[in-house]
């Protein structure tokens, strides 16, 4: 049965790696199948001078079996997505006022820039208007106008403009589409107006959840005021991950201990064990009550409950529920006094999660959590008992071990100081932060919930002790398939007991996962990535040897930027470790707002930008910041050039006198680069305007390219009918935002490029695009058309 689930499971896994989704007719050939496999097996052979027929059916009757579970895994989360796929927002209703009735599920989030709640629809109030049973509404600051005051729970009516879900896209990079998939969130929009209470919804037990937690995440708010960790004294109590800064979180991150700051399967196993212990504990202390039940089955229900409850409070989520449901099992068998194959409870809880979220998969936690449990049940078997602090020491080198693999291929990171960081927060997060957040949410003493942040920040600063060190991450390519299972072998057999025999060959099948082969440009060839940042423009150039990056993406409203969220992991997965120069090209936040992350992560050789000709006094507080972490950055002018690996690089503008007038708008301040390949150029016209073309063309620079990278992402206030006519490209690529505020591509421009023959690239439809000019010609890959899932339209 164990291996039926394993089956069953990978065949949900696998349709979330296909373009579209297969006729839901040929699952009606699963029981016929089923039949020929009973039958099959029914079947006796005649007796015979050879057995191979008697032993080959089993083998095949089994491998028969097998697939016919990964089939069944297969067409039931089909089946699935079918149902939520068909609970879309029409084209028609896109982008429209709608009035709806619906309550706030879950907790609002408060952003750098406005609200972000999800709304259950209970009501559509527009006439003949179609809208999905759960949508996702920001609302974002407006001078002099207060947000509307929302709570979990409540009941509200409201008019929003909503889209289709839609997410930028850069091949192994985060698919918030997905992530909106699983979360059953089918369209996104924002406030037209202002909520007002309502009557009638449904889901009053949810409703009642919610705003429960809503008081009492107000509760400790109000008792920590400006701590520091606030946040994460809220998000052990009731789940809420939003209250942590990013700030935090990146450090969590370079210690490996993101997963204790959120309400994990590893909190509510401890707390459940805690009770579990402490009314085993009293039980005892009354002779009678343990003659007729036993110690050790008293605490059963309570710690249960106690799972159960902490599951509720922090809103359900799906690491939670996997921990309630193996927990669930455990403390059945226990009742019945069984002693289950630990294995068995792990594939139950397995089957659970798929069959309730057969999009489980898309979650890294889901491999993460599940793959850590296993590894720790296999690595006990046959051990030698040890010391309990051998055991945790023991236990924390087991899951390091078996997560690398897995956390190299998703992450592409690995933190070393994770074991350390670890084995000293578990125990003071689990057993003494949470039951003292837990308990200053169900009582009024402050002093609870300081102890509480106490806790956390004794922690905090050990944490960061780590993060200081030299090399506190390891961060490497993402590995091939092949690579990734040689490594799962290797992990399976140094987890052996030791004196197993050739134990020491895993550590040999690790080596394809830390030496991958990675494409790259010949010599004389150029290959550039136009990346998907939204509204902004990211482009990595590479040759055979050398890594350039011009412009490093926005930053967010959220306070995150394109640099650390998109481009740093986009290098790594190209085993990209170090950046052998990066441009900047000039002083607008969608150009430079991700450059500092990328300064400290990549740490280019060296910075050329357009901000080091300009007077201090005329940068924005993003281009003093990144002068003052480069201080010998150099200033872009006409005439610079250089080689690498017989690919040729030149500025052809700005001209050093440009620098001396303060009339020259920033953006006519651009630094333009030329690449030019064995065969074929680029040209990479940041936001240059009409000025600037003209004086491109007065300056007589060489523009003709095969590839141009629209200047000022296709605004109307540049690309010239002369100067296309002067660079004439074959491909135009235009790093634009999905719905960007400004409009950008103008329709005229467009239709230039159209006029001209050229092929037409767009960020906001294609995802991110790939040139390589390379001898035998120019190839371009969209990743929309790589990266093909069946939710993406």
């Amino acid at each position: 049965m164990r291996w039926l689930i394993l089956a069953f499971t990978l065949g949900a896994a696998w349709l979330q790696t296909r373009p579209e989704l297969p006729p839901l007719a040929w699952s009606a050939a699963l029981p016929l199948a089923g039949l020929l496999l009973g039958w099959a097996g029914a079947m006796r052979f005649p007796g015979g001078s050879s057995a191979a027929p008697r032993i080959a059916l089993p083998v095949a009757r089994q491998l028969a079996v097998w697939l016919l579970a990964f089939l069944l895994g297969f067409f039931y989360a089909a089946w699935r997505a079918d149902l939520r796929l068909s609970d879309r927002l029409p084209a028609l209703w896109e982008g429209r006022d709608l009035a709806l009735v619906g309550r706030v599920a879950g907790l609002p989030e408060t952003t750098p820039n406005g609200l972000r709640f999800v709304l259950a629809v209970d009501r559509v109030v527009t006439p003949g208007a179609v809208v999905p049973g759960r949508v996702q509404i920001g609302w974002f600051i407006r001078p002099g106008e207060p947000p509307p005051k929302l709570a979990g729970g409540d009941c509200v009516r409201l008019v929003t403009r909503l889209y289709r879900p839609h997410a930028n896209l850069n091949p192994g990079g985060f698919d918030y589409q997905a992530w909106l998939l699983e979360r059953n969130i089918r369209a996104t929009g924002s406030l037209a107006g202002r909520p007002v209470a309502a009557a009638g919804c449904g889901g009053a037990a949810a409703s009642r959840l919610d705003g429960l937690r809503e008081r009492i995440r107000a509760h400790l708010a109000a008792g920590l005021g400006a701590a520091p960790y606030a946040g994460v004294v809220i998000a052990l109590a009731v789940g809420d991950q939003d209250a942590i800064p990013a700030s935090q979180w990146t450090l969590f991150r370079k210690t490996g201990t993101s997963h204790l700051f959120s309400v994990s399967g590893l909190h509510i196993t401890l707390f459940s064990a805690l009770v579990f212990a402490l009314v085993g504990g009293l039980w005892r202390l009354f002779p009678r009550l343990n003659l007729r039940l036993p110690a050790r089955r008293a605490g059963i229900a309570p710690g249960l409950l106690a799972a159960a409850a902490y599951t509720a409070l922090a809103g359900f989520g799906i690491p939670a529920q996997r921990t309630l449901f193996m927990l669930a099992g455990a403390a059945g068998v226990a009742w019945l006094d069984r002693i289950p194959a630990p294995s068995r409870l792990l594939a139950a809880a397995l089957a659970t999660v798929v069959l309730i979220d057969p999009w489980a998969a898309l979650a890294p936690g889901f491999w993460l959590s599940f793959a850590a449990v296993a590894a720790l049940l296999y690595a006990g078997m046959g051990g030698a008992a040890r010391p309990a602090w051998r055991n945790w020491l023991h236990a924390q080198g087991t899951v390091t071990l078996a997560l690398a693999p897995l956390l190299l291929a998703l992450f592409h990171e690995i933190s070393l100081v994770s074991p350390l960081a670890n084995a000293v927060a578990i125990p003071l997060v689990s057993l003494v932060a949470v039951p003292l957040a837990l308990l200053s949410s169900a009582l009024p003493w402050a002093w609870l919930a300081n102890a509480a942040h106490a806790v956390i920040a004794a922690v905090m600063i050990f944490l960061e002790a780590l993060a200081a060190l030299p090399r506190p991450v390891f961060n490497m390519a993402a590995p091939g398939l092949p690579a990734l299972l040689f490594a799962l072998l290797g992990t399976a057999l140094l987890l052996l007991p030791r004196g197993f025999p050739a134990r020491w060959l895993g550590a040999v099948l690790f080596l394809p996962l830390f030496f991958p082969r990675l494409p790259a440009p010949q010599p004389g060839d150029a290959w550039l990535t136009v990346m998907d940042v939204g509204q902004g423009e990211a482009v990595l150039v590479r040759t055979a040897g050398h890594s350039l990056l011009v412009d490093a993406g926005p930053r967010f409203a959220s306070g995150e930027d394109a640099g650390a969220r998109v481009v740093a992991p986009a290098l790594w997965r190209r085993g990209i470790q170090g950046l052998d120069g990066l441009v900047v090209t000039h002083d607008d936040i969608d150009h430079s707002g991700g450059a500092a992350a990328l300064l400290a992560s990549h740490r280019p050789g060296w910075l050329l930008t357009s901000l080091a000709g300009m007077a201090p006094e005329g940068l924005s507080e993003t281009g003093k910041g990144l002068l003052a972490a480069v201080p010998g950055a150099l200033a872009c002018e006409s005439g610079q050039s250089w080689q690498w690996d017989g690919v040729r690089f030149r500025v052809l503008h700005p001209p050093a006198h440009h620098y001396a007038h303060p009339g020259y708008a920033d953006n006519d301040r651009s630094c333009v680069i030329r690449v030019d390949a064995a065969r074929g150029g680029a040209l990479l016209a940041a936001d240059i305007e009409r000025l600037s073309e003209m004086n491109l063309g007065e300056r007589h620079m060489p523009l003709g390219a095969e590839v141009l990278v629209a200047p000022h992402h296709g605004s109307n206030s540049s690309s010239t009918p002369e100067f296309l006519a002067a660079v004439h490209p074959r491909l135009v690529v235009l790093p634009v935002g999905h719905r960007n505020r400004y409009g950008h591509p103008h329709p005229e421009v467009v239709a230039r490029y159209r006029g001209l023959g050229a092929e037409i690239a767009r960020t906001d439809r294609s995802g991110a695009v790939e040139v390589k000019l390379e001898r035998t010609g120019l190839s371009v890959t969209r990743a929309a058309e790589t990266e093909k899932r069946y939710w993406r339209e």
